[in-house]
């Protein structure tokens, strides 16, 4: 009867300190991986079958905040045009947690880096980045993006000549 406890109660513990979202979250990655995919190939409608129509995105553009679906479906179709060769290389996913809780939800977070080359000057570019996918029957409800969208765009453009001014000795 002591053993039975012990293993009863060892079970108890196992299954409570189980958070029940492993799968959710493997699945939820796998999915964040492929949307991706996607948009290294540009099959920017295919990525748009991804996106609940209720999507909040934390847009990573100065002053935009929070964006709905047709912000993302414009933004995508934007860095499809302006980049050609896009590649994610994924540093680390990680599982997300409920905000309110801190419990592991099945939601899907990403450090990495997006390497592209601007399609209308040929420059390659590297550009570091987090994202965070939450998801809502099998559709993305909620995440966002944060990179230096400000610096990437400023690294487009080529840099002022400065006018030096000489002043006469006298």
């Amino acid at each position: 009867m002591k053993k039975l406890s012990i293993l009863l109660i060892a079970g108890v513990m196992a299954v409570a300190c189980s958070n029940g979202k492993h799968a959710e979250f493997e699945k939820n990655t796998e999915a964040a991986k492929a949307y991706f995919k996607l948009h290294e190939s540009e099959n920017a409608e295919e990525m748009f079958t991804y996106l609940s129509e209720d999507l909040t995105w934390h847009m990573p553009a100065y002053g935009m905040g929070i964006g709905g679906i047709e912000e993302v479906k414009a933004a995508i179709l934007w860095y499809q045009a302006a980049f050609d060769n896009m590649v994610f290389t994924a540093d680390y996913w990680l599982p997300g947690v409920d905000t309110e809780t801190g419990v592991p939800d099945g939601s899907t977070r990403v450090y990495g880096t997006w390497t592209s080359v601007y399609a209308e000057t040929g420059q390659e570019l590297s550009l570091t980045s987090y994202h965070s996918f939450e998801f809502k029957d099998g559709k993305i409800i909620n995440g966002g993006d944060w990179f230096d969208l400000g610096g990437m765009m400023n690294s487009l453009v080529p840099a002022p000549v400065e006018v030096i001014e000489t002043e006469t000795m006298e």
